[in-house]
């Protein structure tokens, strides 16, 4: 039997992956940037981060990293789309890093974040020799979840009732890529 043209419904083309971006280390001056990102709904949603993310908060942890942490942004002509955080851990855990990141609503699904992996886990193999690289995502984050699978993360872990978010509590998957 043949399907009628007009009955068949296809997905929407996705976006073109985004061209023209930088990926660099984040300064002080990123403040005000990160911010107005952090404060994103989408962005936020996805990450602990609490509504109303000050430019004092924000240039407090970027004036005062934690040891051997590394903080990159994606910069699309001064408009910071992404950015990415990956902080090595110490003593006999100094083998291993936590990871965390967040993309521009706008930017969602056009190969920003992919870079911003691709960028961090080369500091983490090539530099610093991480065997682990850790993370936490929520279980309704589909397409963080795929990127962080794309890039070799396995789930390990499921918490429930992990974070409170938007009036109720979520649950997350603890994720890690091991190195050989």
């Amino acid at each position: 039997m043949k399907i009628p043209d007009d009955d068949i419904s296809e997905k929407p083309p996705r976006a073109a992956k985004l061209q023209g971006f930088v990926i660099r280390a984040a300064t002080p001056d990123d403040a005000e940037a990160i911010s107005l990102l952090a404060n994103l709904p989408g962005y936020r949603f996805g990450t602990l981060r609490m509504p109303f993310q000050t430019v004092a908060e924000t240039r407090k942890w970027l004036e005062n990293p934690a040891p051997g942490a590394n903080r990159l942004v994606a910069d699309l002509d001064g408009l910071v789309i992404g950015d990415i955080f990956l902080g090595p851990n110490s003593g006999r855990r100094r083998h291993a890093a936590t990871l965390g990141m967040g993309v521009h609503d706008d930017f969602d699904g056009r190969g920003v974040g992919s870079a911003l992996m691709k960028a961090v886990l080369d500091i983490a193999d090539n530099w610093l020799n991480l065997k682990r690289v850790e993370l936490t995502v929520y279980t309704d984050n589909q397409s963080a979840i795929r990127l962080y699978e794309k890039n070799g993360f396995v789930t390990e872990g499921h918490f429930k009732d992990f974070a409170f978010r938007d009036g109720r509590f979520v649950d997350a998957y603890s994720m890690a890529r091991l190195k050989g």
